[in-house]
């Protein structure tokens, strides 16, 4: 599959396909750079119209940041962290279950992914998913907390 064929995929109506695509990928950047070079293609999707593309591209360019040597991440941190605080709360927890993979990945940038984490506001979500974002951010945090300790 070409990646014009991929981006169709990940962005198309099929959200079966494209979940199962993003996942492959998720997986083949955890292992090797493969995907890297489109990572300026992925963070693209980061302002996608559609919060399961939001998602797609979240999990993918978590992946990829291990292999980040240009520091691309570092510049695209802030529109990253914006979806702390996504208007879908799904989308929220999806970037704050991503930023601890950073933080192994990206130590140098643990002091403004826990300092968006620790001003969250949460208030515009409906009460049903306050508590599940607030429990995702703290569980981050905690991760975020060992891997700044064992970096020190």
């Amino acid at each position: 599959m070409d990646f014009d064929t991929c981006i169709a995929c990940l962005t198309g109506k099929d959200a079966k396909a494209a979940y199962a695509l993003a996942q492959q990928i998720t997986e083949e950047s955890r292992a090797s750079n493969a995907w890297y070079s489109h990572f300026d293609e992925f963070a693209a999707l980061l302002s996608h119209k559609n919060s399961l593309v939001r998602n797609r591209a979240i999990s993918i360019l978590a992946a990829n940041a291990r292999w980040d040597g240009e520091s691309k991440f570092d510049a695209l941190l802030d529109k990253f962290l914006f979806h702390v605080t996504d208007v879908k709360p799904i989308t929220a927890r999806q970037c704050v279950a991503a930023l601890p993979e950073i933080s192994e990945s990206k130590p140098e940038l643990i002091p403004r992914i826990r300092t968006a984490l620790e001003r969250a506001d949460l208030s515009a979500y409906p009460d049903s998913m306050q508590p599940l974002v607030l429990k995702d951010i703290v569980a981050a945090l905690e991760k975020i907390s060992i891997l700044g300790n064992q970096g020190a």
